[in-house]
């Protein structure tokens, strides 16, 4: 038998002597008067003179992080997750069955507690318990007896032991709902609506995906799994919401890495009568508000850098910005040759860049722009002017229809945002789905499909309308400096663990 078996054979075998003393192990509730938090923080100002002239009673729970037994008395540390508090047990002042149920405590079980405040002879905040209640036997160990849960795969796997275990993990995860709560304060209070568009769709539109695809019964259809809410949003604007928005959980068929996950969370914007360069500014200004109010400034630590986000962010246009990767590498090129395809081959072979010769030439120019210029963009940078052949839903720059009123931004060499000018003529919009179609026919899997229903929306009329994607989970890596998605994502997706079925896993 194992070390963990064991112990949980002993812990069992205290479960059962529990419920002899007729204690339930198990009961509904604990009614409290304040969480641990709230003692601490309400009472730690207090003297042992000032507790022992006015006493406070608190009626607390938390789990038991530590067991410190003295013969008759001894002290036990509570946590409920964010913060500790001592509690003192002593046989003479705990009401029967309480210090029985004392004797037979581990670590990881949950308890309640009532008593006064005092402090200790070591000035410590302590409640003397006169009343002790078991709410909720551990019967497995805490991680690594709390010195920290170090393997990185089981942090992942098993992120209740990680929350226990690390506070760092705890605070991340705090950070996280804090920048999505202020990230809808910021929208609500520029006059957006939070909406909510179909997860489940009969098109998967909206972005350049592998979609996961299912199958409804009951219809008797095939469904996708949601890449992107744009074109239901866009509908949305359609029907005479002018600003709209909607924090959702977006799905892609794609490979797994630090910065991709299957299962993301995405918030998307878009604001009728606004084009590139508003929403654009707009960013700015939601970043600004989140350097403020989450890290309390402008500058955030992340690994080795030191990201300013103070405004104006800067721009590179794709082209500019593959020209001066290319003479990094010593390749003397011309923005105009760039403009072909055969200039976009040539200067992939100077560099033994292998691409795709039937790709269509804005593709073949991102290939590079990713090789060369994506890892290089440290600081907050609007990249703009894509090729109009990766961006389907763009409006086409009226002084250059090669390219499109497009950006994206990134920061600390990952893609935190994406937004543009909407396309509102259905009949571009048509001849750009059907471009997609020709590189679906040509092997492309993420090529977008034909959406005859989206069509149909546009010919009703599109305000002129500006609009974002921008990935949380990459920003809360920022403002956590997270080295990987998976740090910042709960439950992220991992390969089944050997040894156990689909359903236990």
């Amino acid at each position: 038998m194992g070390t963990e078996e064991r112990i949980e054979e002993e812990r069992r075998k205290k479960r059962a002597e529990l419920e002899e003393l007729g204690v339930n192990v198990y009961p509904t509730r604990f009614a409290r008067t304040h969480t641990i938090s709230a003692a601490v923080s309400t009472f730690e100002g207090q003297t042992g003179e000032e507790l022992e002239q006015s006493p406070v009673r608190v009626r607390t729970a938390g789990r038991i992080m530590a067991v410190n037994r003295f013969g008759k008395a001894g002290f036990v540390r509570l946590s409920d997750g964010a913060t500790i508090l001592q509690v003192f047990i002593r046989r003479d002042v705990v009401e029967e069955p309480g210090f029985a149920i004392y004797k037979k405590l581990d670590l990881g079980d949950f308890v309640g507690v009532e008593g006064v405040l005092f402090r200790t002879k070591t000035d410590e905040l302590t409640i003397k318990v006169e009343q002790l209640t078991f709410l909720a036997k551990a019967l497995r160990p805490l991680p690594e007896k709390w010195h920290g849960l170090a393997d990185v795969e089981m942090r992942y796997r098993q992120r209740y032991l990680d929350l226990l275990a690390n506070k760092e993990s705890r605070d991340a995860f705090v950070t996280r709902s804090r920048l999505i709560q202020e990230i809808r304060n910021f929208f609500n209070d520029n006059g957006y609506i939070e909406v909510e568009t179909p997860m489940l769709q009969p098109v998967a539109g909206g972005a350049v995906a592998r979609p996961f695809k299912t199958f409804h019964n009951a219809l008797g259809i095939d469904l996708f799994m949601r890449i992107a809410p744009e074109l239901y949003l866009k509908r949305l604007t359609v029907g005479g919401l002018e600003k709209v928005y909607e924090i959702n959980r977006n799905f892609r068929n794609e490979g797994i890495s630090t910065r991709h996950n299957p299962e993301f969370t995405m918030l998307e914007f878009y604001e009728a009568y606004s084009d590139v360069e508003a929403i654009m500014s707009l960013t700015e200004q939601l970043f600004e508000r989140l350097g403020d109010r989450i890290a309390g400034g402008h500058t955030l630590a992340y690994g080795e850098e030191s990201i300013d986000i103070s405004t104006p962010f800067a721009r590179l246009p794709v082209l500019k910005g593959v020209e001066d990767g290319l003479k990094a590498k010593g390749v003397a090129v011309q923005q105009e040759s760039l403009r072909t395809k055969a200039g976009v081959l040539e200067a992939a072979s100077e560099l033994s860049l292998s691409l795709d010769p039937a790709a269509p030439w804005g593709k073949l120019l991102m290939g590079l722009f990713d090789e060369l210029v994506e890892p290089t963009l440290i600081q907050p940078t609007f990249v703009i002017d894509y090729p109009v052949d990766v961006s389907p839903f763009s409006k086409k720059k009226p002084d250059d229809p090669a390219l499109v009123e497009r950006f994206e931004l990134f920061i600390a060499g990952m893609e935190c945002a994406n937004g543009f000018s909407e396309l509102n003529d259905p009949d571009d919009q048509r001849a750009r789905f059907e471009a997609q179609l020709m590189e679906r026919e040509r092997g492309d899997s993420e090529a977008h499909s034909m959406d005859e229903d989206y069509l149909r929306a546009l010919s009703h009329g599109l305000p002129p309308t500006g609009g974002e994607g921008l990935g949380i989970d990459r920003v809360a890596m920022l403002f956590t400096d997270s080295a990987s998605i998976r740090d910042v994502i709960l439950f992220p997706h991992l390969r089944p663990e050997q040894g156990l079925s689909s359903t236990e896993e």
